[in-house]
């Protein structure tokens, strides 16, 4: 059997993936005060079945002022913790390595459920029991038209928002979970103050780049030093912002830098967020050339994502070093098995990546139909007759 560099191991620090596909984080917004349920072990749990190496929680919210909407999941109490143990036991019992991504929305904070509409929530628009609330951010710019200015953080309400992802990642490790990522990625928090678009202090948490990545190193130095030394530490950054004047990928290079200089161990390389529209290049694979570049230039590994369809693609990345790890989030919603289907078409046909209670029987019946050939119809009955 043929192997393929996108299904060999990985290894960050004390752990070991089995192979370089990951499921990236995709929200849900579909819990009540952050606790997750059935509905998040399922949804998750496929993954696993799935043959996925690295399976990531989405966006889990540190404070309850820091989620996205009001359906958010969160790790800001204990009460939240046991919901997500099992998730993480189920990933791990079936083979994926569990990871979650611990988020602060800033000023995109306090927004509407995709389904129930676009912009902020307010009295007016809430749902029964939500009750909308003031986002925050570093320089109280309104991050859409018509959404009104976030509380600008103070010095002292930086340090709890930063002691607030520390006690999330205590929490996350108490679950279960074996990776941990800072969400620095998409214009929420720590991206908008990264970019100089959001970030219009004149302390020492803006101005420069170097003053730009203060809170956010600040951030990821604090998680690092809560979670384990044989315990992974990833960091999803926004190569570039969605507009030309924003972010560059020269800016995430050097964070990069700085991230790896402080224990980071990948970088999960996204863009966008801030800025409206996408002035940049977009196709199959359009993020990859970042993911490549910080590779290259900042001597770290790094996580490839966006418009990833196809194994043969996945292969690609990893083949031609622009990556280490390959997600997928929309096409694992579409494909949930993505990772055996890549598996058995990347080395001639075998059913050995999928969970023993399925290889077997599904490698009997390719024999079968084999000997049957295709469906031709129109009758839904095709027989041949025994020998």
């Amino acid at each position: 059997m043929n192997s393929s560099p996108v299904l060999e191991p990985f290894r960050l620090r004390g752990v070991t993936l089995r192979n370089r596909l990951a499921v990236a984080p995709m929200c849900q917004y579909c819990v009540t005060d952050g606790v997750v349920g059935d509905y998040h072990l399922v949804h998750l749990g496929r993954f696993a079945l799935g043959g996925f190496g690295l399976v990531m929680v989405e966006a889990t919210g540190v404070t309850p002022e820091g989620r996205i909407s009001p359906g958010d999941v969160g790790l800001w109490n204990d009460e939240q913790v046991p919901g997500l143990a099992r998730v993480a036991a189920f990933l791990r019992e079936h083979g994926s390595v569990p990871a979650i991504q611990l988020a602060h929305a800033g000023g995109k904070a306090n927004t509407l459920r995709p389904w129930d509409g676009s912009g902020q929530v307010t009295p007016e628009n809430a749902r029964p029991g939500d009750v909308p609330w003031t986002p925050v951010s570093p320089s109280g710019v309104p991050m859409g038209e018509g959404w009104n200015a976030p509380h600008p953080l103070t010095v002292q309400e930086m340090a709890e928002v930063r002691e607030a992802f520390v006690a999330a990642a205590r929490r996350a490790l108490t679950a279960g979970f074996q990776v941990a990522e800072v969400h620095a990625a998409h214009g929420y928090l720590l991206n908008q103050f990264l970019s100089p678009l959001t970030n219009l202090r004149e302390d020492e948490y803006g101005g420069s780049l170097e003053n730009r990545m203060r809170f956010p190193l600040e951030v990821v130095e604090a998680v690092r030093a809560a979670w384990p030394e044989d315990l992974p530490l990833v960091v999803r950054v926004s190569a570039v912002d969605a507009t030309t004047e924003g972010t560059t990928l020269e800016d995430t290079i050097a964070f990069a830098r700085e991230l790896k200089a402080r224990g980071v161990d990948a970088v999960d390389v996204s863009g966008g967020g801030i800025g409206s529209g996408w002035e940049h290049p977009i196709g199959y694979g359009y993020q990859v050339p970042y993911a490549a570049a910080i590779r290259e230039q900042a001597g770290i590994p790094t996580m490839a994502v966006g418009l990833v369809v196809d194994a043969r693609q996945a292969e690609a990345i990893v083949a031609e070093g622009a990556a280490d790890l390959v997600a997928v989030a929309r096409e694992a919603q579409d494909d949930p098995n993505f990772a055996v289907h890549a598996a058995r078409e990347l080395t001639e046909g075998s059913y050995d990546a999928y969970p023993v209670q399925a290889g077997p029987r599904l490698a009997s019946r390719e024999r079968l139909l084999d000997r049957l050939g295709p469906w031709a119809g129109p009758s839904p009955v095709q027989v041949v007759q025994p020998a």
